[in-house]
């Protein structure tokens, strides 16, 4: 069954990844065994922190969900060897109702595509190469079976060879005048009861006599056999039968087409659906990064691939989602932030957005209202969800909710808050675990406001001395963001949670900057007193100000005050 993905905002802090856990938990709880929390994002040293007490791995991590070759292969694949006979694959693909199937090695390496239509080729004669219609390149095994016949006698049966075949049919005068024109070291002779003709072929010492119609050999004729190195199979079939089954024990190297496409399982499926339009080939090898073959697909399996299902918690901005999120089938959304964003759905969905300090605090009211109790593990990483969000309930976005739920949460995984709190907050230093470039895309968010885009990064810190060791490559590093991701400008901010105040350190449009009226510090650097939360506090004010103001390209010199 496909899972669907209980997924938080890319760059994601405790309360996103935590409320995934919760919620996916929730969900399985109640019957929906398919949902699967997930990540879109490195975890941090707090996380990480909760992850460890509550016993939980990280959930999957999420580079992307475009529909992708390998999320559309079919992953259970028939193959047939390389050396194989064809009456073998032939039956391999009628079981399996199959036209075509991959080939491979002695290795299981990729060799090519076989199909029905290329081995057809093999057995159907053709009229302009009549010596040709004879030729079988098989060995006596394998022609064996085929025939599911048994050997008289054998000499080398596993020896790869070029055969010639040939009905002992006519008069013993006529056929022995015909026989004689092929060598006898190529030649196979098949043949009903008829011991004239049986004498004939073992004095000419053929390779092979082939007995039709399940007739044994007169003694004195297998004797004679084994002196001459003649090999004698006893087929059940009839002779017509058994002349079209030894065709079939021919290999199949020349119906494999080994100039094929291969598809990289990463692959979106965007892509690749020129490369199927056309041409002969209709299966479709899907390779890991190693080149291994993992699955295949065919063009009906590209008409209507299966969306990747989404739940999306403590976001609603497809900005902010993890990539490809715009081609995937949103099924509910759980957030506690303002709406932005092109989130749009094909159908209604379940959209939960409110008012509280932590999206862990909605999932932990769901338990309760469904009067479920979660276990310690999921509890442990509800309370950490709600501390980091709300900054231990002090932050302004701190509601009555937030502070029942927290309380409930303890209690069912009967910690104590303030010690597990500040143990939480102590765990990392962002600025002094990363280098700057990483530290400032840790808990980045991107937001689109009329002309403007922008993005708003937030470090918790307990005291402001990491940052000041780090002014200058910080500024760098903001610098670079802009750059990269093409903003019109880029806010850090860093958050003292020991004096609940805020550092805002801003890079890119100087209209921007010129307009903050935080108490500015230096040049790029402002001073937020009282200011903690970049939801309810940072990021309305900026959005107020950008409301405001005209925006001229780089380039561009705004006009005068007048």
């Amino acid at each position: 069954m496909t899972p669907t993905f209980v997924v938080g905002h890319r760059n994601p802090d405790t309360d996103s990844i935590c409320a995934a856990i919760g919620y996916a938990r929730f969900l399985q709880a109640t019957g929906r065994t398919e949902v699967e929390a997930a990540r879109c994002g490195d975890v941090n040293a707090r996380t990480e922190f909760v992850l460890e007490h509550a016993g939980l791995p990280a959930p999957r991590r999420l580079l992307h969900v475009r529909a992708t070759a390998g999320g559309i292969c079919r992953r259970e694949v028939v193959t047939i060897r390389e050396n194989a006979a064809l009456a073998e694959v032939v039956h391999i693909m009628q079981k399996h109702e199959l036209r075509s199937v991959p080939v491979v090695g002695e290795t299981g390496s990729l060799c090519g595509i076989a199909s029905l239509l290329r081995l057809l080729e093999l057995v159907l004669p053709d009229l302009d190469d009549l010596a040709g219609n004879r030729r079988v390149e098989a060995n006596l095994s394998k022609i064996a079976t085929v025939l599911n016949g048994r050997f008289l006698c054998s000499m080398s049966p596993e020896r790869d060879e070029v055969l010639v075949q040939m009905v002992g049919a006519m008069k013993a005068r006529g056929f022995e005048e015909h026989m004689r024109a092929f060598p006898a070291e190529q030649l196979i002779i098949v043949c009903g009861n008829r011991p004239t003709v049986q004498e004939l072929a073992i004095d000419y010492g053929v390779r092979c006599l082939i007995i039709t119609g399940g007739y044994d050999l007169d003694p004195a004729l297998l004797s004679r056999a084994r002196e001459n190195g003649v090999s004698v199979i006893i087929s059940p079939w009839d002779t017509a039968t058994t002349c079209l089954q030894i065709r079939s024990a021919r290999g199949i190297l020349p119906a494999i087409d080994r100039n094929i496409s291969t598809v990289s399982e990463q692959e979106p499926i965007r892509n690749i659906r020129h490369l199927v339009q056309g041409g002969r080939q209709t299966l479709f090898p899907v390779v890991n990064h190693e080149g291994t073959m993992i699955g295949v697909f065919s063009r009906s399996d590209l008409a209507r691939p299966d969306p990747i299902r989404l739940i999306l918690v403590d976001h609603n901005e497809l900005a902010q989602a993890v990539p490809g999120a715009d081609e995937a089938q949103i099924l509910e959304v759980i957030d506690h932030h303002r709406l932005g964003g092109s989130l749009i759905s094909r159908e209604p969905i379940r959209f939960i957005n409110e008012p509280v300090g932590s999206t862990c605090t909605l999932i932990g009211r769901f338990y309760r209202q469904a009067d479920l109790t979660p276990d310690r593990s999921t509890a442990l990483c509800l309370v950490a969800g709600v501390i980091a969000d709300t900054l231990t309930l002090t932050s302004p976005t701190t509601t009555e909710v937030d502070r029942e739920v927290l309380r409930w949460l303890a209690e069912t995984c009967d910690i104590d808050v303030d010690d597990f709190s500040e143990k939480f907050f102590a765990a990392g230093s962002v600025l002094e675990a990363y280098p700057p470039d990483q530290a400032v895309t840790m808990d980045c968010k991107e937001y689109t406001e009329g002309d403007w885009r922008f993005a708003v990064a937030q470090i918790e810190e307990n005291g402001l001395d990491q940052f000041w060791e780090r002014r200058a490559s910080l500024d760098q590093a903001l610098t670079e963001l802009v750059s990269k991701n093409s903003y019109d400008f880029v806010c850090l901010m860093i958050t003292d949670i020991t004096r609940n105040n805020s550092l805002l350190l801003v890079s890119g449009n100087q209209q921007v900057i010129d307009v903050i009226d935080y108490s500015r510090r230096d040049d790029h650097l402002f001073e937020l007193e009282a200011v903690v939360s970049r939801k309810k506090q940072l990021l309305p004010h900026l959005i107020h100000l950008l409301e405001g103001l005209n925006k001229f390209s780089p380039d561009e010199e705004p006009p005068a005050n007048t």
